[in-house]
């Protein structure tokens, strides 16, 4: 067992077998996820319906600014531990891209096949909780993806070893 998983309660045999601290740990990676692509998905579907663009624009933008809030607010607490903006780069990158990535394409997976949701714009109901509804789906979807990766060590588990997230 690494003195990671020590220091988080992480060690299954020391639970009899069960593993909620690991759900707990994904939960947690998959929030932090769940909300840089909330923030990036809504101001990507901002700008784009402010600047007239097409549906092709509007998910490239989208997803970006989901990737730029994302791993932004994995820098933000990391380099306000101390550490170099270089390691925390790579970190971040190392703890919430397979995330990110798995939230995205559910995401918008799900809009493209809901029936307008794509072409409805702000003011329409349809937006709005067909993306509520896309990022709770990806959020679930997401959740089992974080657990493997902090049970190998990976993803959200390299930010642990900080104790600045």
């Amino acid at each position: 067992m690494s003195s990671l998983n020590q220091a988080h309660g992480d060690d299954p045999k020391a639970r009899g077998g069960k593993s909620g601290s690991l759900w707990r740990s994904a939960i947690q990676a998959t929030l932090h996820c769940l909300t840089g692509c909330a923030i990036g998905e809504v101001l990507g579907m901002v700008v784009a319906t402010a600047l007239s663009w097409g549906n092709a624009a509007s998910i490239g933008i989208s997803v970006v600014l989901a990737f730029f809030f994302g791993y932004a607010l994995t820098l933000r607490p990391v380099i306000a531990a101390g550490v170099s903006l270089r390691r925390a780069s790579r970190l971040a990158l190392a703890s919430d891209t397979v995330s990110i990535v798995t939230m995205e394409l559910v995401d918008n997976a799900f809009i493209l096949v809901v029936p307008g949701a794509l072409a409805a714009g702000l003011a329409d109901g349809l937006f709005w909780w067909s993306l509520a509804l896309s990022l709770v789906i990806a959020f679930f979807l997401t959740v089992p993806v974080n657990r493997a990766l902090i049970a190998r060590g990976r993803g959200h588990a390299v930010m642990h070893e900080l104790h600045a997230h």
